[in-house]
């Protein structure tokens, strides 16, 4: 009895809290394990799950997609910032997926799951008019995942002080101007 007192003082006390804040509040399971087979196997599963429904050739995971993904992962934490990296153009180009959440917040299949979210914006249409919207910006991460020429995934998440900054990398890119993703 005491102890579902306590629960539920703590969860009122958290919920003002982030009233108080204007903040938007949900209870929140433990995330899981932070680690790089985890992050591995949720982001294939929830890539290839999308790609599947498509009929689309599943991605394979690339340990050097992934080493790039760190790379800009580290740099958005250290920056507390999200933002693209700068890619040279050309056939090495790669196309990238970024999530920026409250640390500890989400967990990797998650994060995905937000970019996929965006399948309600788009349509099929020739790059860059593939959003419902008229906004690129509103359908890209999904036509990122299910792009037909993209073969390989690469992923990465790194804790800023605030925020977990999640990086995915493709190859081939994907966005080609005037080409349709399938």
């Amino acid at each position: 009895m005491l102890v579902r007192r306590l629960v539920a003082l703590i969860l009122v006390l958290t919920c003002a809290s982030a009233a108080a804040a204007g903040g938007e509040w949900r209870i929140r399971q433990p995330t899981p394990p932070r680690d790089v087979r985890v992050l591995q196997r949720a982001m294939l599963e929830v890539h290839n799950r999308a790609r599947g429904e498509l009929g689309l050739a599943p991605l394979a995971w690339s340990r050097t997609l992934a080493s790039a993904a760190a790379v800009h992962a580290q740099e958005l934490a250290r920056s507390g910032r999200l933002f693209h990296a700068q890619q040279p153009a050309g056939s090495g180009w790669q196309g990238e997926n970024l999530f920026a959440g409250t640390r500890g917040g989400y967990d990797y299949g998650e994060m995905a799951r937000y970019w996929l979210a965006e399948r309600r914006n788009f349509r099929n249409g020739p790059s860059p008019r593939f959003s419902r919207t008229g906004r690129w910006q509103d359908a890209a991460h999904y036509a990122q995942i299910v792009w037909r020429d993209t073969t390989e995934v690469g992923c990465a998440m790194e804790q800023g002080q605030a925020q977990d900054f999640l990086v995915c990398r493709y190859f081939p890119g994907g966005e080609v101007a005037g080409r349709r993703a399938y």
